[in-house]
């Protein structure tokens, strides 16, 4: 069994889904912007401006910037009601109409009487978007933080601005907790870029879709159908009984993962292909593969879900991501 976003038909587009301007905290304007991750070879972005009373609710309008090979995706990072740590929620939301109503966020701070994170992220959803939980390293996230999105459809495993700005980069011990309870979540790779530091250009995802279109990278986002990368490809991963066999560009490691402890390494030199055996993941309900090559960089699937039999050996995988 293929992993969705091998199985299906279409191309590979690059694109970064966390970005501001100067609509909210950010130092260049959309248009430029837009122009410079053009650019740079990518496909398409979401600018995602504070929807905050600070700055006006904003939600960019780059429809004027797109062109014949360069698109946008409108969105916002909602702000909304305080988690555990009193702090406020910064909420992924990537494909929202441009009449998406403001809540009551007046600034960075939470204030009484607002919607909770739970339920804006909840009216995203619900107006078409796809939510994601953003950098939940730096903001400091909880598991009970995490458990309360219902609404999400990814988690950010990887933020480059994180990484760059504080050394806290990291999502994967809430998503590989969260997978292990029974959600089933997309893992996204961005920049997060503001441009007042080198927060560009660092981690992406590529979307298979039949088309450069904001409706087909909307639909594929939330079927699932792309990985994410700070570098290397995946271009296959194949889930059987007794293995996974990933193909990718030239790589030093491939790792898959699974709940808890659970994970096999496979190292060599420039290995474009890979057959890890799946022993390890016995009592594991999902598995995921990371991809490193020689520089360090990584590539990361969307995690698959297992059925198995009754000796707990993976039969007939139903892949998820």
């Amino acid at each position: 069994m293929q992993l969705t976003a091998f199985s299906r038909p279409g191309s590979f587009w690059r694109g970064n889904l966390h970005t501001h301007s100067t609509l909210s905290d950010g130092v260049l304007d959309p248009q430029e912007v837009c122009r410079r991750y053009m650019a740079e070879g990518y496909d398409f972005i979401a600018l995602t401006d504070h929807f905050i009373g600070l700055f006006d609710y904003p939600i960019a309008d780059t429809v004027p910037f797109r062109t014949k090979d360069f698109t946008t995706l409108l969105g916002a990072e909602l702000h909304s009601g305080a988690m555990e740590n009193a702090e406020l929620w910064h909420i992924l939301a990537v494909g929202l109409p441009t009449d998406f109503a403001p809540g009551n966020a007046p600034h960075f701070r939470p204030v009484p009487g607002q919607e909770t994170g739970p339920q804006i992220a909840a009216r995203a959803a619900e107006a078409g978007a796809f939510v994601a939980v953003a950098h939940p390293q730096w903001s400091g996230l909880t598991l009970a933080d995490a458990r309360s999105i219902q609404a999400a459809h990814a988690v950010e495993i990887y933020n480059h601005g994180c990484a760059m700005g504080c050394d806290r980069p990291d999502g994967f011990s809430i998503a590989d907790l969260l997978l292990s309870e029974g959600r089933d979540l997309s893992l996204i790779a961005t920049d997060d870029a503001h441009f007042s530091e080198p927060d560009h250009f660092g981690g992406w995802v590529m979307v298979k879709a039949t088309e450069n279109t904001p409706e087909a990278l909307l639909q594929a986002l939330k079927d699932g159908a792309f990985y994410s990368s700070k570098g290397p490809e995946l271009r296959d991963i194949r889930i059987g009984t007794d293995s996974v066999t990933v193909e990718c560009s030239a790589a030093a490691s491939v790792i898959v993962q699974g709940a808890g402890s659970a994970a096999v390494a496979v190292h060599g030199h420039s290995m474009t292909r890979a057959e890890v055996p799946l022993a390890r993941f016995a009592n594991s309900p999902w598995i995921r593969v990371t991809v490193l090559d020689a520089a360090g960089q990584r590539a990361w699937s969307n995690p698959a879900r297992l059925e198995r039999a009754p000796s707990g050996t993976p039969v007939d995988p139903r892949v998820t991501g």
